[in-house]
């Protein structure tokens, strides 16, 4: 009976199952990245896209105003 809880944990740990490890990893990969996405997004939503307005110049605008 020992012998089969032993296998069993061995099937269920991570460094000796490959399958297991490998999924994990996986999951955890994809749980970050979307923590990034996510972030950045909330970050940029948050903080806004603050447009300025440059001085131009009279003479280098549409329609020029000369002196």
């Amino acid at each position: 009976m020992s012998q089969d809880s032993q296998e069993t944990a061995a099937q269920k740990d991570i460094a000796t199952n490959w399958v297991t490890s490998s999924r994990f990893i996986f999951y955890v990969s994809v749980f970050a990245l979307l923590a990034l996405v996510l972030g950045n997004c909330t970050k940029l939503f948050t903080s806004g896209f603050k447009k300025t307005t440059p001085e131009v110049n009279t003479s280098s605008q549409y329609k020029p105003e000369y002196k």
